[in-house]
């Protein structure tokens, strides 16, 4: 898949945007009814989601699973110093880590958040101890979500 720099702006019609929102709320929709919805034919919703999955806006289709409900009760919130230096290391270590369910660089105090899912205390305990050999961690247990992971709306521009 070819994906275009971010300074470069990808136009996207109102069109487009009706099915990216479509395909947000369910990935599984048939594109007979996306067409139908659009008054577009097939082939026509075929080609757009195509080119928006070539231009790297659609990256992939995911279920929404409730990962509490498979025992993944503990999700922690480790916000983690990192020595430039030590980049080359992190990242492939972070990337192998099937618990971390995302990792951002960020502004601030600490250089990553990672957020991680786990079923016990005790695995959480073993990460952030091997963590510390990149730099200091702070580690955040959070209780509930009062929103969780979303889109963000797509406003017909």
């Amino acid at each position: 898949m070819g994906k275009k720099d971010y300074e470069e702006d990808i136009q996207l019609d109102k069109t487009d945007r009706r099915i990216l929102a479509m395909l947000a709320e369910n990935a599984r929709t048939p594109v007979k009814e996306i067409a139908k919805a659009n008054y577009l034919s097939s082939p026509a919703v075929s080609n757009r989601i195509r080119r928006m999955e070539e231009n790297g806006i659609i990256r992939g289709y995911h279920a929404d699973i409730d990962y509490a409900l498979l025992g993944y009760h503990i999700r922690a919130f480790i916000n983690l110093e990192v020595n430039p230096k030590d980049k080359a290391e992190f990242y492939p270590y972070i990337r192998s880590l099937p618990n971390v369910v995302e990792c951002s660089c960020v502004t601030g105090d600490y250089s990553m958040l990672i957020q991680v899912l786990y079923q016990r205390p005790e695995e959480l305990d073993h990460l952030v101890n091997d963590l510390q050999r990149f730099g200091h961690t702070k580690t955040l247990i959070a209780f509930s979500t009062s929103v969780e992971h979303r889109g963000v709306s797509l406003s017909e521009q």
